[in-house]
């Protein structure tokens, strides 16, 4: 029986199932954190009002509001280490920031027993709790993606 050819190189493929191990899947890495929020129309409106020259000062103002200096400040420090994540693990890694303040958030929150924030769940096993912890968070990443076994303490 002869195998399918693959079109583009027209040569026979091998349809045996992969090989591909969980150490290949992204990492996934939850950050709970109370996030900056702002209001939008939909995508239309949202493109029509850009269209005729309107500025986006009330998201703006929306942005600027929605949290205390505080909170602001932690957030841009968790930003900043999300980039870095990016930068240090591309596509080895899955960010998924979730709004503490979301329905989401609570049941994350309650799931993973955090009561402060930010909150970073490594693979849904590592807990890290507050950003003085995201170095510690960011080791755990770098141990899980070379596969070294984990020390949950």
């Amino acid at each position: 029986m002869n195998k399918p050819f693959d079109a583009a190189q027209d040569k026979p493929f091998d349809k045996t199932p992969s090989t591909r191990t969980s150490q290949d899947k992204p990492l996934l890495v939850e950050i709970i954190a109370y996030a900056p929020t702002a209001y939008y129309h939909c995508t239309h409106c949202e493109v029509a009002w850009r269209e005729m020259g309107k500025s986006n000062r009330v998201q703006e103002e929306q942005l600027e509001s929605s949290l205390p200096e505080e909170l602001r400040r932690e957030y841009q420090v968790v930003s900043e280490w999300v980039k870095e994540m990016f930068r240090a693990h591309c596509d080895n890694i899955v960010l998924k920031v979730i709004d503490a303040a979301s329905v989401e958030g609570f049941y994350k929150s309650l799931k993973y027993n955090a009561r402060h924030y930010p909150a970073v769940i490594v693979n849904g096993r590592s807990r890290f709790i507050g950003s003085q912890m995201l170095p510690s968070a960011s080791e755990e990443i770098a141990r899980q993606l070379a596969g070294q076994p984990t020390e949950i303490g």
